[in-house]
């Protein structure tokens, strides 16, 4: 091939990589009436903005109102001081929503504590939602109904990781800032429970910032069963040289070696575009460019970077063992299983270490948030400069 022919062979390839971002997207997302996505959203997606998406489950289950609401209100703004979009992701009166304007997000979270709020994962999204009284042109595109239609029960939830990864790749949004992933519980080889988040990180490409796992999980079970479900893990060195251990939440270290360490955000956005280059030489002319290894050869599972909490903010692991301990032993004892869980231990937590986790859960989510968002312009930088000519 001539180096001319050559040349506007690779100029056409470089010009459809750098649209093939923008093609899923090219108009607004069809209307759904289960699904809601602003026009902010929509928007920079399409036009390869850095967004990221956040969580519910911690408002509605994790803090109480009107604390929830200011955390909200705090972390959607680190994300627009540090140069992203937020993209606050819950159900409001039975609507998945992808963006909450204030008043939503007040609504949502004063909803906490009420024994009406849902705590939505993946397969709660369909009975939530379809038990709205929607108008009879939508319904009868669905479902079959009768005169009567349905329900029209309106529920508020929460949506947990899994939930938000669901709805985040609907949006087309690639990075998900949360607190702590759900895991393997402790005796889960006999009980069977293990979190939908880990098999959701299997399934939904999606990259998921968070501090590890909560603490009183079986963390290498939780990560054995993620290499089972061929998702890459990865824990920010965050300063530490040498390997690094995966994080147990509210403690830096958990004695458990890490998958693999990354160094910095733009490391983090490489991994998450999985560039691969391609080299072709003419004349002397070595051309090299980058396309997105992850779509083309039509890999569907999510990665998860586990991002310590602060060092000014860890609790020391030989208190947390001690704690957790006694947080499991009497959720066994009060009989709290499968959803109800991970709620009870977590509180039963916050008051032995008499409000000490708070505080930490409250640095990590931020420094979550913050980390995702230092991912999000740096990925949305290499996608919008898919090809670079050197030595020309």
């Amino acid at each position: 091939m001539r180096a001319s022919g050559l040349c506007r062979t690779v100029s056409s390839y470089k010009s459809a990589v750098r649209c093939s971002h923008h093609a899923a997207f090219s108009t607004r997302t069809p209307k759904n009436p289960f699904l809601q996505i602003t026009d902010e959203i929509q928007e920079a997606v399409h036009s390869n903005k850095p967004v990221v998406a956040l969580e519910t489950t911690i408002y509605t289950h994790g803090f109480p109102y009107p604390q929830n609401t200011a955390l909200a209100s705090h972390l959607e703004s680190v994300v627009r001081e540090n140069g992203g979009i937020p993209a606050t992701i819950g159900v409001l009166n039975g609507i998945a929503r992808v963006g909450l304007d204030a008043e939503e997000l007040i609504q949502l979270t004063a909803s906490a504590g009420r024994t009406d709020t849902k705590k939505i994962s993946r397969r709660d999204l369909g009975y939530v939602c379809g038990l709205v009284n929607l108008p009879i042109t939508y319904l009868a595109t669905f479902c079959l109904i009768s005169e009567q239609g349905i329900s029209g029960r309106k529920s508020n939830g929460g949506t947990t990781v899994a939930g938000t990864m669901v709805l985040a790749h609907l949006a087309g949004i690639k990075i998900f800032a949360t607190g702590g992933l759900g895991g393997v519980h402790r005796g889960g080889e006999d009980s069977m429970d293990i979190s939908a988040d880990l098999t959701e990180l299997g399934r939904t490409p999606v990259t998921v910032i968070s501090s590890g796992c909560k603490s009183f999980l079986d963390i290498p079970r939780t990560l054995e069963y993620l290499e089972t479900q061929g998702v890459g893990v990865g824990t920010f060195a965050d300063g530490r040289e040498g390997t690094v251990d995966f994080p147990a939440f509210w403690t830096r270290d958990s004695g458990i070696q890490s998958p693999s360490v990354i160094r910095s955000e733009q490391e983090a956005a490489a991994i998450t575009c999985k560039p691969i280059f391609i080299h072709i030489s003419a004349n002397q002319r070595l051309i090299h460019y980058r396309i997105d290894a992850q779509s083309a050869l039509g890999l569907s599972s999510g990665l998860l970077f586990a991002n310590p909490v602060p060092a000014q903010d860890s609790i020391p692991r030989s208190r947390m063992d001690v704690v957790m301990a006694q947080a499991i032993s009497d959720a066994v004892e009060s009989g709290s299983t499968g959803s109800d869980n991970t709620p009870f231990i977590l509180a039963r937590i916050r008051e032995l270490t008499e409000g000490q986790t708070i505080k930490a859960n409250r640095a990590l989510i931020e420094a979550n948030v913050l980390r995702g968002t230092k991912v999000a312009c740096e990925l949305a930088k290499l996608q919008a400069n898919p090809g670079e000519l050197f030595d020309r």
